[in-house]
Protein backbone atom coordinates (compact mmCIF):
# COMPACT_ATOMS: atom_id res chain seq x y z
CA UNK A 1 0.00 0.00 0.00
CA UNK A 2 1.14 3.36 -1.09
CA UNK A 3 -0.26 6.68 0.83
CA UNK A 4 -0.46 9.78 -1.81
CA UNK A 5 -0.45 13.32 -0.71
CA UNK A 6 -3.47 14.42 -3.03
CA UNK A 7 -5.83 11.49 -1.07
CA UNK A 8 -5.53 8.91 -3.66
CA UNK A 9 -4.73 5.21 -2.13
CA UNK A 10 -3.40 2.54 -4.36
CA UNK A 11 -4.01 -0.79 -3.30
CA UNK A 12 -5.13 -4.08 -5.01
CA UNK A 13 -5.79 -2.50 -7.84
CA UNK A 14 -8.44 0.18 -6.32
CA UNK A 15 -8.45 3.45 -5.73
CA UNK A 16 -10.08 4.97 -2.85
CA UNK A 17 -11.11 8.88 -2.86
CA UNK A 18 -11.36 9.87 0.76
CA UNK A 19 -12.84 13.36 0.24
CA UNK A 20 -15.84 12.38 -1.45
CA UNK A 21 -15.95 8.84 0.12
CA UNK A 22 -15.95 6.66 -3.08
CA UNK A 23 -14.24 3.49 -3.55
CA UNK A 24 -14.14 2.84 -7.43
CA UNK A 25 -11.64 0.65 -9.42
CA UNK A 26 -8.70 1.55 -10.40
CA UNK A 27 -8.60 0.50 -14.01
CA UNK A 28 -12.02 2.60 -14.31
CA UNK A 29 -9.82 5.94 -13.34
CA UNK A 30 -6.83 6.02 -15.58
CA UNK A 31 -7.56 9.43 -15.31
CA UNK A 32 -6.88 9.98 -12.12
CA UNK A 33 -3.46 8.12 -12.46
CA UNK A 34 -3.06 10.47 -15.71
CA UNK A 35 -3.37 13.38 -13.75
CA UNK A 36 -0.88 12.15 -10.56
CA UNK A 37 1.74 11.71 -13.56
CA UNK A 38 0.78 15.04 -14.93
CA UNK A 39 1.40 16.83 -11.98
CA UNK A 40 4.82 15.97 -11.38
CA UNK A 41 7.73 17.24 -13.55
CA UNK A 42 9.01 14.89 -16.71
CA UNK A 43 11.41 12.62 -15.78
CA UNK A 44 15.28 13.18 -16.92
CA UNK A 45 15.26 9.59 -18.97
CA UNK A 46 11.72 10.51 -20.46
CA UNK A 47 12.74 13.99 -21.40
CA UNK A 48 16.30 13.00 -22.94
CA UNK A 49 14.32 10.63 -25.01
CA UNK A 50 11.19 12.59 -26.09
CA UNK A 51 10.47 12.13 -28.97
CA UNK A 52 10.76 8.53 -29.30
CA UNK A 53 8.24 8.14 -31.72
CA UNK A 54 6.19 10.15 -35.13
CA UNK A 55 3.96 13.26 -33.53
CA UNK A 56 0.78 13.85 -35.00
CA UNK A 57 -0.14 17.25 -36.04
CA UNK A 58 -3.72 17.68 -36.19
CA UNK A 59 -5.07 20.54 -39.03
CA UNK A 60 -8.89 21.09 -38.80
CA UNK A 61 -9.18 21.77 -42.58
CA UNK A 62 -8.81 19.63 -45.62
CA UNK A 63 -5.45 19.45 -47.49
CA UNK A 64 -5.08 22.67 -49.49
CA UNK A 65 -5.80 25.77 -47.87
CA UNK A 66 -3.36 28.12 -46.08
CA UNK A 67 -2.70 26.22 -42.51
CA UNK A 68 -2.63 22.81 -44.45
CA UNK A 69 0.49 24.50 -46.91
CA UNK A 70 1.88 26.09 -44.07
CA UNK A 71 1.69 22.94 -41.79
CA UNK A 72 3.18 20.94 -44.48
CA UNK A 73 6.40 23.25 -45.20
CA UNK A 74 6.99 23.27 -41.04
CA UNK A 75 6.72 19.69 -40.31
CA UNK A 76 9.84 18.38 -42.44
CA UNK A 77 11.79 21.14 -41.32
CA UNK A 78 11.60 20.31 -37.86
CA UNK A 79 12.98 16.74 -38.91
CA UNK A 80 16.31 18.47 -38.18
CA UNK A 81 15.40 18.35 -34.46
CA UNK A 82 14.70 14.82 -34.34
CA UNK A 83 10.73 15.98 -34.58
CA UNK A 84 8.92 13.47 -36.87
CA UNK A 85 5.76 14.90 -37.70
CA UNK A 86 3.08 13.33 -39.49
CA UNK A 87 -0.22 16.04 -40.68
CA UNK A 88 -3.42 14.70 -39.66
CA UNK A 89 -6.07 16.48 -41.76
CA UNK A 90 -9.26 16.59 -39.48
CA UNK A 91 -11.87 18.62 -41.22
CA UNK A 92 -15.59 19.52 -40.26
CA UNK A 93 -17.44 21.04 -38.06
CA UNK A 94 -16.11 24.40 -38.69
CA UNK A 95 -12.99 23.16 -37.29
CA UNK A 96 -14.64 21.50 -34.48
CA UNK A 97 -13.89 17.72 -35.14
CA UNK A 98 -9.92 18.76 -35.45
CA UNK A 99 -10.01 20.88 -32.46
CA UNK A 100 -12.21 17.99 -30.34
CA UNK A 101 -9.89 15.30 -32.04
CA UNK A 102 -6.77 17.14 -30.49
CA UNK A 103 -8.22 18.30 -26.88
CA UNK A 104 -8.86 14.81 -26.02
CA UNK A 105 -5.85 13.02 -27.74
CA UNK A 106 -3.27 12.35 -24.46
CA UNK A 107 -1.28 14.81 -23.15
CA UNK A 108 2.05 13.31 -23.63
CA UNK A 109 3.86 15.78 -26.26
CA UNK A 110 2.50 12.94 -29.44
CA UNK A 111 -0.14 15.06 -30.64
CA UNK A 112 0.38 18.97 -31.64
CA UNK A 113 -2.88 21.04 -33.18
CA UNK A 114 -2.92 23.91 -35.83
CA UNK A 115 -4.98 26.65 -34.46
CA UNK A 116 -6.74 29.51 -35.84
CA UNK A 117 -8.51 32.12 -34.69
CA UNK A 118 -11.37 30.35 -35.89
CA UNK A 119 -10.69 27.63 -32.75
CA UNK A 120 -9.45 29.88 -30.55
CA UNK A 121 -11.21 33.13 -31.43
CA UNK A 122 -14.56 32.52 -33.29
CA UNK A 123 -16.16 29.26 -32.65
CA UNK A 124 -16.02 29.18 -28.59
CA UNK A 125 -18.47 32.90 -29.41
CA UNK A 126 -20.53 31.03 -31.90
CA UNK A 127 -21.34 27.55 -30.22
CA UNK A 128 -21.93 27.33 -26.53
CA UNK A 129 -21.75 23.86 -26.83
CA UNK A 130 -18.52 23.21 -27.99
CA UNK A 131 -17.20 19.53 -27.05
CA UNK A 132 -13.84 20.66 -25.26
CA UNK A 133 -12.81 24.54 -23.70
CA UNK A 134 -10.33 26.25 -25.93
CA UNK A 135 -8.50 27.53 -22.79
CA UNK A 136 -8.41 24.60 -20.57
CA UNK A 137 -8.21 21.95 -23.22
CA UNK A 138 -5.08 23.15 -24.88
CA UNK A 139 -1.88 24.29 -23.89
CA UNK A 140 -0.78 27.22 -26.13
CA UNK A 141 2.92 26.20 -27.60
CA UNK A 142 3.74 29.52 -30.02
CA UNK A 143 2.17 31.69 -33.14
CA UNK A 144 2.79 30.41 -36.19
CA UNK A 145 2.11 33.59 -38.77
CA UNK A 146 -0.14 36.19 -39.61
CA UNK A 147 -1.73 36.87 -42.66
CA UNK A 148 -3.90 39.48 -44.28
CA UNK A 149 -6.96 38.38 -46.30
CA UNK A 150 -7.28 39.29 -50.00
CA UNK A 151 -10.63 39.57 -51.82
CA UNK A 152 -10.40 37.69 -55.00
CA UNK A 153 -13.09 37.03 -58.18
CA UNK A 154 -13.69 34.79 -60.31
CA UNK A 155 -12.46 36.38 -63.81
CA UNK A 156 -16.08 36.43 -65.60
CA UNK A 157 -17.14 39.48 -63.06
CA UNK A 158 -16.66 42.48 -63.88
CA UNK A 159 -14.98 43.82 -60.97
CA UNK A 160 -11.17 45.02 -60.85
CA UNK A 161 -11.56 47.68 -57.53
CA UNK A 162 -13.35 47.63 -54.31
CA UNK A 163 -15.53 50.38 -55.99
CA UNK A 164 -16.49 48.25 -58.96
CA UNK A 165 -17.57 45.26 -56.11
CA UNK A 166 -19.55 47.16 -54.10
CA UNK A 167 -21.39 48.98 -57.30
CA UNK A 168 -22.30 45.51 -58.85
CA UNK A 169 -23.39 44.41 -55.42
CA UNK A 170 -25.92 47.48 -55.13
CA UNK A 171 -27.03 46.98 -58.46
CA UNK A 172 -27.55 43.33 -57.90
CA UNK A 173 -28.89 43.10 -54.45
CA UNK A 174 -29.10 39.05 -53.42
CA UNK A 175 -27.34 38.18 -56.81
CA UNK A 176 -23.73 37.96 -55.66
CA UNK A 177 -22.37 35.60 -53.52
CA UNK A 178 -19.23 34.79 -52.14
CA UNK A 179 -17.30 31.62 -50.62
CA UNK A 180 -16.12 30.55 -47.30
CA UNK A 181 -14.30 27.63 -45.28
CA UNK A 182 -17.24 27.41 -43.75
CA UNK A 183 -19.89 29.00 -41.55
CA UNK A 184 -17.86 31.05 -39.18
CA UNK A 185 -14.77 31.23 -40.50
CA UNK A 186 -12.59 34.08 -40.80
CA UNK A 187 -13.41 34.55 -44.73
CA UNK A 188 -17.06 34.65 -44.11
CA UNK A 189 -17.18 36.84 -41.16
CA UNK A 190 -15.20 38.85 -42.98
CA UNK A 191 -17.62 38.83 -45.92
CA UNK A 192 -20.31 39.85 -43.12
CA UNK A 193 -17.98 42.57 -42.20
CA UNK A 194 -17.45 43.99 -45.44
CA UNK A 195 -21.48 43.33 -46.31
CA UNK A 196 -21.91 46.02 -43.35
CA UNK A 197 -19.21 48.55 -44.29
CA UNK A 198 -20.12 48.86 -48.00
CA UNK A 199 -24.06 48.55 -46.90
CA UNK A 200 -24.45 45.49 -49.87
CA UNK A 201 -25.91 42.52 -49.74
CA UNK A 202 -23.57 40.03 -50.73
CA UNK A 203 -24.44 35.50 -50.02
CA UNK A 204 -22.43 33.39 -48.41
CA UNK A 205 -21.57 30.03 -49.59
CA UNK A 206 -19.80 28.41 -46.87
CA UNK A 207 -17.59 24.93 -48.41
CA UNK A 208 -15.98 22.58 -46.29
CA UNK A 209 -12.45 24.79 -45.96
CA UNK A 210 -10.46 26.77 -48.09
CA UNK A 211 -9.54 24.25 -50.90
CA UNK A 212 -13.16 23.35 -51.77
CA UNK A 213 -14.30 26.96 -51.29
CA UNK A 214 -11.44 28.18 -54.12
CA UNK A 215 -11.96 25.12 -56.61
CA UNK A 216 -16.09 26.31 -56.44
CA UNK A 217 -14.97 29.65 -57.02
CA UNK A 218 -12.53 29.32 -59.56
CA UNK A 219 -14.82 26.50 -61.22
CA UNK A 220 -17.32 29.95 -61.26
CA UNK A 221 -19.69 28.19 -59.19
CA UNK A 222 -19.12 31.30 -56.60
CA UNK A 223 -18.67 34.74 -57.76
CA UNK A 224 -15.44 35.83 -55.10
CA UNK A 225 -13.80 34.86 -52.01
CA UNK A 226 -12.42 36.78 -49.10
CA UNK A 227 -9.46 34.33 -48.32
CA UNK A 228 -6.01 34.07 -46.74
CA UNK A 229 -3.04 35.35 -48.91
CA UNK A 230 -1.33 31.98 -48.66
CA UNK A 231 -4.15 30.39 -50.13
CA UNK A 232 -5.44 32.57 -52.74
CA UNK A 233 -2.17 34.16 -54.10
CA UNK A 234 -0.87 31.19 -56.26
CA UNK A 235 -4.52 31.10 -57.92
CA UNK A 236 -3.53 34.81 -58.63
CA UNK A 237 -0.07 34.50 -60.19
CA UNK A 238 -1.35 31.67 -62.41
CA UNK A 239 -4.34 33.96 -63.38
CA UNK A 240 -7.38 31.93 -62.41
CA UNK A 241 -8.65 34.40 -60.31
CA UNK A 242 -8.15 38.54 -60.11
CA UNK A 243 -7.59 40.38 -57.04
CA UNK A 244 -9.19 43.00 -55.82
CA UNK A 245 -7.94 44.71 -52.70
CA UNK A 246 -6.60 43.40 -49.13
CA UNK A 247 -8.18 43.21 -45.95
CA UNK A 248 -5.44 44.97 -44.24
CA UNK A 249 -5.18 48.25 -42.62
CA UNK A 250 -1.77 48.81 -44.25
CA UNK A 251 -0.34 47.57 -47.84
CA UNK A 252 1.56 44.41 -47.39
CA UNK A 253 5.02 43.89 -48.52
CA UNK A 254 4.19 40.78 -50.29
CA UNK A 255 1.89 42.03 -52.63
CA UNK A 256 2.95 45.92 -52.20
CA UNK A 257 0.89 47.38 -55.12
CA UNK A 258 -2.20 45.86 -53.77
CA UNK A 259 -4.79 48.43 -52.47
CA UNK A 260 -6.21 48.00 -49.24
CA UNK A 261 -9.90 48.00 -48.81
CA UNK A 262 -9.56 50.46 -46.33
CA UNK A 263 -7.96 52.82 -48.56
CA UNK A 264 -10.76 51.99 -51.01
CA UNK A 265 -13.38 53.97 -49.26
CA UNK A 266 -14.09 51.92 -45.89
CA UNK A 267 -10.92 53.34 -43.88
CA UNK A 268 -11.94 50.90 -40.54
CA UNK A 269 -12.38 47.53 -42.36
CA UNK A 270 -9.55 44.90 -41.27
CA UNK A 271 -9.82 41.42 -41.33
CA UNK A 272 -6.86 39.26 -40.50
CA UNK A 273 -6.05 35.32 -39.72
CA UNK A 274 -3.51 34.26 -37.28
CA UNK A 275 -2.36 30.44 -36.98
CA UNK A 276 -0.88 28.88 -34.00
CA UNK A 277 0.45 25.98 -32.22
CA UNK A 278 -1.36 24.35 -29.30
CA UNK A 279 -1.16 20.31 -27.27
CA UNK A 280 -3.49 19.06 -25.57
CA UNK A 281 -4.14 20.62 -22.35
CA UNK A 282 -2.40 19.45 -19.26
CA UNK A 283 0.67 18.50 -21.75
CA UNK A 284 3.70 18.67 -18.97
CA UNK A 285 5.71 22.32 -19.69
CA UNK A 286 9.03 20.97 -20.39
CA UNK A 287 7.64 19.32 -23.42
CA UNK A 288 5.84 22.44 -24.18
CA UNK A 289 9.09 24.69 -24.02
CA UNK A 290 11.07 21.19 -26.01
CA UNK A 291 8.20 22.12 -28.83
CA UNK A 292 8.63 25.91 -28.26
CA UNK A 293 11.97 26.09 -28.82
CA UNK A 294 11.97 23.40 -31.63
CA UNK A 295 9.28 25.57 -33.81
CA UNK A 296 10.67 28.87 -33.02
CA UNK A 297 13.58 28.07 -34.24
CA UNK A 298 12.77 27.09 -37.47
CA UNK A 299 10.27 30.20 -37.51
CA UNK A 300 12.73 32.77 -37.40
CA UNK A 301 14.73 31.25 -39.70
CA UNK A 302 15.32 33.35 -43.10
CA UNK A 303 14.92 30.31 -45.32
CA UNK A 304 11.14 30.05 -43.81
CA UNK A 305 10.24 32.92 -43.33
CA UNK A 306 10.87 33.62 -46.88
CA UNK A 307 8.62 30.82 -47.70
CA UNK A 308 5.75 32.25 -46.01
CA UNK A 309 6.22 35.98 -47.18
CA UNK A 310 6.21 34.03 -50.77
CA UNK A 311 2.76 32.13 -49.83
CA UNK A 312 1.48 35.38 -47.90
CA UNK A 313 1.79 35.17 -44.51
CA UNK A 314 4.62 36.85 -42.11
CA UNK A 315 6.21 34.74 -39.48
CA UNK A 316 5.09 35.48 -36.16
CA UNK A 317 6.30 33.63 -32.88
CA UNK A 318 5.91 33.99 -28.67
CA UNK A 319 6.41 32.23 -25.82
CA UNK A 320 3.68 29.80 -24.52
CA UNK A 321 2.24 32.35 -21.90
CA UNK A 322 2.22 35.21 -24.76
CA UNK A 323 0.49 32.98 -26.95
CA UNK A 324 -2.20 32.33 -24.16
CA UNK A 325 -2.56 35.72 -23.56
CA UNK A 326 -3.27 36.39 -26.89
CA UNK A 327 -5.73 33.98 -27.23
CA UNK A 328 -7.57 34.73 -24.34
CA UNK A 329 -7.87 38.69 -26.24
CA UNK A 330 -9.00 37.32 -29.36
CA UNK A 331 -11.97 35.44 -27.80
CA UNK A 332 -12.88 38.65 -26.18
CA UNK A 333 -12.87 40.92 -29.55
CA UNK A 334 -14.42 37.77 -31.31
CA UNK A 335 -17.38 38.00 -28.84
CA UNK A 336 -18.35 41.42 -29.50
CA UNK A 337 -18.19 40.92 -33.59
CA UNK A 338 -20.50 37.86 -33.43
CA UNK A 339 -22.68 38.90 -31.14
CA UNK A 340 -23.19 42.34 -33.09
CA UNK A 341 -23.90 39.92 -36.55
CA UNK A 342 -26.14 38.31 -34.87
CA UNK A 343 -24.96 34.83 -36.55
CA UNK A 344 -25.16 31.20 -34.98
CA UNK A 345 -23.79 27.75 -35.52
CA UNK A 346 -25.51 26.01 -38.14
Amino acid sequence: MKNLENGFRIESGMTTEKAAGRTTSFWRRPESILTLILLTAVPPAYAQTYPAKPIRWIVPFPPGGGTDLVARALAPRLGESGLRIVVDNRPGGNTVIGAEAAARSAPDGYTIFMGTNTTHGISPNLNSKLPFDPIKDFAPITRIASLTNLIVVHPSLPVRTVKDLVALAKGRPGQINFASSGTGTPPHLAGLMFNDAAGIDMIHVPYKGAGPALTALITGETHLMLGSLPATLPHVRSQRLRPVAITSMQRSTIVPDMPTVAESGYPRFEANTWYGLFAPGGTPPAIVDRLNAEFVKVIRTQEFRSWLMNQGAEAVTSTPDEFAAFVKSEIAQYGVLVKKSGMKAD
